[in-house]
Order: C-alpha cells, then structure tokens, then sequence
C-alpha cells in the first residue's frame, strides 16, 4: 500500500498543482472583491471554507493527472518510459479506481459544504481533462481545450466561495476567464517541445507537431507577448472592473520577463534534454501571472501568492528531476 500511495503521488506531479490552486485562488479574491468593493448579496466566505476550496484545487490536478497519464500512456513510452504507470511501477487500474473515489469526495464535499453550483465547473474540468487528451491530436484544440479546463478552476473559486448575485456572466468576469485561459494555453503549448518525438510517433498533431520545431520555436518567442497584450485590450476597452496598483504593476513586469524568458528558452533549446528543464520557468511564468491578477483584487495576498508559486514551483520541479519520469 505504501508503495502504491508513493507511486500515485509522484504522478500526481504536485509542481503543477500551483496552476490550479492559483487559478481557484483568482477566483475566490474575485468574489471577495465583489462582495466588498460592490456590497453586493455575496457573502465573505470564512477562513475554514477558503482553506477547503484551495485544498480542493490545489489537489484536482494530480486526481485528473492520473486520468491523463493512463489516458496517454501510448505516447508517454516515448516520451516519459519510466512514469509509474507506464514502467508497471503503478497499478492503473487501482490508481484510477483511487481518482474516481477521490473525484467523488471532491464533489460531496463541494455540495454540503461549499455551494452546489459549482459541481457544475467541478463536473466540466474533468469532462475537458478527458477531451484534451483526443483534442491533442488537433493541433490548436488542444491548447484551446487546456486553458478552458483550467479556467473552470477560477470558476470554480469563485461559484464555491459562496452564493451569488445573477447574472453569473458579466463582461468582467468573462475577461478574468479570458486571460486565465490564455496563459494556460500557452503554458501548455510550451510542455509539448519535451513530448514532441512522443507525440509524433502516436499521432498526436499538437502545434509543435503540425508545424515542426523550427516554426514552432519561432512562435514560441512570439506567443509570450499574447498575454500582455490581451490583458491590455481588455482593460482600456473597460472590459475588467479593477483598477491598476503598484503591486499588481510591478508583479507584472516580473510576469512579462518571466513570460519572454519562457519564448526564449524553447526558441533557444526546441529540443534535448534541457527542453524538458525548462518548464520550471514556463510553470512559474503561469502561475505567478495568475497571481498577479489577484493583485487587481487583493494586493497583499497576490504579493503571497507570487512568492510562494515561485518558490515552491521550484522546489517541486526539482524533485522530478527524470525528464524519463
């Protein structure tokens, strides 16, 4: 058992759970946000229920990561021949037999404890986790598919904190989806340079695939001005209700570096092994730009969430130094 539980939790890959856990996070300081600033009839979810909703978020992407790797173990025997679940390592069928029960809790817990709206983001993410590895094949679907997965972690933040006012759409909070969506698409535009050969053998025509690593590095330089550039239409055009402070400026300018250093890693190195060392910086680009955004709402938690993503990012990617694994 202990053996099992050792195996399950290194595929569970906690470096990423950060992408998650921030995006969730952006979404509770948002309703905090509205509740505050707007005095609308949302209410300030407590210490306890927040701890809970993070905990949640933070632990869904090693749950669905499990679903992702048995799902790809085809191109993971090249790409990754000693994970686990394709070295014989991990039982599959145990190990999703484990996601399923975990998926469940998840879910009970969100409808007695937290609010039952947001099994509707909480079903969606792990309906798109299924799609993504057949929307892989179909070049920018994949990363489209992605971002969309992600986004319903903010979502989701923000429907279990607490109960809402109609509409749950307004242009503001769509905006907030948009950018959150966009730095993971591209965030994992950039994992497929590490999986490219793996990928190619099994059919999987990601954009790295499609168009080669020579075009795809170039887009790869070029893609890290996408997220500031969208932000910054959305925002001039009054399409985010929020207004700029120093901290969420300066986080961004660090953001913006990390973001260019992450295009020019992988427009430098397309492949080899340090391709596969770079998605430290990548990660950190993406959650730390998360983290950022909830400057807009809460400037000292964001200047938390900014160190500890970069810091802990790290320290996880570290223990998986195996680029096999």
């Amino acid at each position: 058992m202990f053996s099992f539980l050792k195996q399950y939790v290194k595929s569970m890959r906690l470096y990423y759970s950060f992408v998650t856990g921030i995006a969730g996070w952006l979404g509770v300081a948002f309703y905090e946000h509205i509740a505050t600033d707007f005095h609308t009839v949302e209410i300030l979810p407590t210490v306890e229920k927040k701890l809970v909703i993070v905990t949640l978020l933070f632990l869904s992407w090693g749950i669905n990561q499990i679903v992702n790797d048995y799902l790809g173990r085809r191109e993971d025997r090249i790409n990754a021949p000693e994970r686990p679940m394709v070295s014989g390592k991990l039982n599959p069928r145990a190990a999703i037999t484990l996601s399923g029960v975990l998926m469940v809790l998840c879910a009970v817990i969100t409808y007695i404890y937290l609010e039952p709206i947001a099994l509707i983001p909480l079903a969606a993410g792990v309906v798109l986790n299924i799609i993504y590895e057949y929307a892989k094949s179909y070049g920018i679907w994949g990363n489209i598919i992605f971002g969309l997965m992600i986004t319903m972690c903010s979502a989701f933040g923000f429907l279990a904190a607490g109960p809402s006012s109609v509409p749950y759409f307004t242009s503001s909070r769509i905006s907030v989806l948009l950018v959150v969506w966009l730095m993971n698409g591209l965030m994992t535009f950039y994992t497929y340079f590490k999986d490219y050969e793996g990928d190619k053998a099994a059919g999987k025509r990601t954009i790295v695939v499609k168009y080669g690593l020579e075009k795809s590095r170039v887009i790869a330089i070029i893609s890290a001005f996408l997220p500031i550039i969208l932000f910054t239409a959305l925002y001039w055009n009054n399409l985010i209700v929020a207004s700029l402070n120093s901290t969420f400026i300066i986080l961004g300018v660090l953001t913006f570096f990390l973001e260019i250093q992450t295009g020019w890693l992988y427009f430098k190195n397309p492949k080899g092994k340090v391709t596969y060392y770079s998605l430290a910086t990548n990660f950190r680009a993406c959650t730390c730009g998360q983290a950022t955004f909830v400057a807009l709402f809460n400037r000292e938690l964001a200047l938390i969430l900014f160190l500890v993503s970069y810091v802990f990012v790290g320290f996880l990617f570290n223990l998986h130094s195996n680029s096999k694994a």
